[in-house]
């Protein structure tokens, strides 16, 4: 049985484009804390590439996907000197069935955001 992976794709909605350079990082919770899975940076079309699409590394149990905001839009020169309003969004999420496909769409601007599991 091959997992289902989790894919993650980002868009700039102030901008209307794909959230390329996007830092994003992919961890595992456990009892004891929390093991980074991924972590990089998003593609030209938004998609963070990553092993972990293709279900490397998935199992069942909670996650966490970080997406650096702050650090995006001031390295677009949006705020100047002035930091943004959002600046580390985590999202929060448990994987039931390694065999289902778990899809992240992030859109976002600089004040907020919207992020759920949708369908590929």
């Amino acid at each position: 049985m091959k997992p289902g992976g989790i894919s993650i794709h980002a868009v700039d909605v102030a901008s209307g484009r794909p959230a390329e350079g996007l830092a994003v990082r992919l961890l595992r919770m456990d009892g004891t804390g929390a093991e980074t899975l991924a972590e990089g940076r998003c593609g030209p079309t938004g998609l963070f590439d990553h092993p972990t699409v293709t279900g490397e590394g998935i199992t069942e149990g909670r996650y966490v996907a970080q997406f650096m905001v702050g650090t995006f839009y001031a390295a677009h020169g949006l705020h100047g000197s002035a930091p943004g309003f959002l600046d580390e969004v985590s999202f929060q999420f448990r994987v039931t069935d390694v065999r289902q496909h778990y899809h992240l769409p992030f859109k976002f601007t600089a004040w907020g955001y919207s992020l759920f599991r949708g369908g590929l």
